[in-house]
């Protein structure tokens, strides 16, 4: 067979856009209704439920506003991670110590632990645009983490920042991770005082003493959390950044309610888990593409050209 009659080859087969923020979405949704499914069988005080419930519209309504905000947000993604950085700082210093450590800040009568609503956000914010800014606004983070203590949350950070190295290594990522982890390791010899509270702590564990679907339903919505990263991640290079360290923050978050006195995040009682998740979620791209396709915004035609326009034609905007 000659080369004129050799079959051209053909392009490689796509299938529709994975959507990473609806997954999102979708998994906090499910994580934070097995959690009301936990508590209503444990008895837990009607109020916890209607906090999350709560927490549920609210996260909700902001993930629809900040999704749409998300394009125009990145062209200063830096400064904003700064920002969020200072108030994990301003936390540190004259937040609502208990026990010794300052996480929260009171909001009416609920206490809002200020790490889980921001650190997701800055680090998928970070992932899709790591700069010199940024990666300050990391090592800050990590200073208050180490500050308060937390060492959840500070692991949680090391864990993103490892994610987001696994996806390509970067002098600027490598940087921040190095600052997360000795906060981290600073955090691990300083003692943490706080007891197990019902319904927050250790319920990966005690939700089956009070029925086995109970601890299946826990176990389940724990694990949820990081399906948009598993599902997504391997076979979207555009979005993998965003995604591993997204989902290495919230694996790293589960393993340490699994390990000590702390919040297993969206199953039980506290809002502020919640609004994290579809907070950093929303920011994550809009539409990643499968293996052999192209997210629906990586590059629009030049003057209107149609889809036959060259590469050298096409200009390349940052995803929505």
């Amino acid at each position: 067979m000659t080369r004129k009659d050799a079959p051209s080859k053909l392009p490689a087969p796509s299938g529709p856009p994975a959507r990473p923020r609806t997954l999102v979405l979708a998994c906090g949704a499910f994580a934070a209704g097995m959690g009301l499914a936990y508590m209503a069988a444990a008895g837990a005080p009607p109020h916890y439920l209607l906090v999350n419930l709560a927490a549920l519209v609210l996260g909700a309504t902001a993930w629809l506003a900040l999704a749409r905000a998300a394009g125009s947000s990145l062209r200063r993604a830096g400064f904003l991670v700064l920002a969020l950085a200072g108030a994990l700082l301003l936390t540190a210093f004259f937040g609502l110590a208990i026990e010794g450590a300052s996480r929260w800040v009171r909001v009416g009568p609920l206490n809002v632990q200020v790490s889980l609503v921001v650190l997701p956000m800055m680090l998928v914010l970070y992932a899709r645009r790591p700069d010199v800014t940024g990666t300050a606004g990391m090592v800050v983070a990590a200073l208050a983490l180490a500050m308060q203590p937390d060492r959840a949350m500070a692991g949680a950070l090391a864990a993103g920042l490892l994610g987001l190295l696994g996806a390509g290594p970067g002098r600027l990522p490598l940087t921040a991770a190095a600052a997360s982890l000795a906060a981290f390791g600073w955090t691990l010899i300083t003692p943490d005082r706080l007891p197990a509270t019902p319904h927050v702590d250790r319920i990966l564990y005690t939700a089956f003493d009070v029925h086995p679907l109970a601890g299946v339903a826990v176990a389940a919505g724990a694990a949820a959390l990081a399906l948009p990263a598993l599902i997504v991640a391997h076979r979207a290079a555009d979005a993998r950044p965003a995604l591993l360290a997204f989902g290495a923050c919230w694996l790293a978050a589960v393993a340490a309610a699994a390990l000590g006195n702390y919040p297993t995040p969206l199953v039980g009682y506290g809002g502020s888990a919640i609004l994290g998740y579809w907070l950093g979620g929303a920011l994550l791209p809009a539409a990643a593409a499968r293996a052999g396709g192209r997210e629906d915004s990586a590059t629009t035609p030049v003057d209107g050209r149609d889809a036959g326009t060259t590469t050298s034609e096409l200009r390349v905007t940052h995803p929505a």
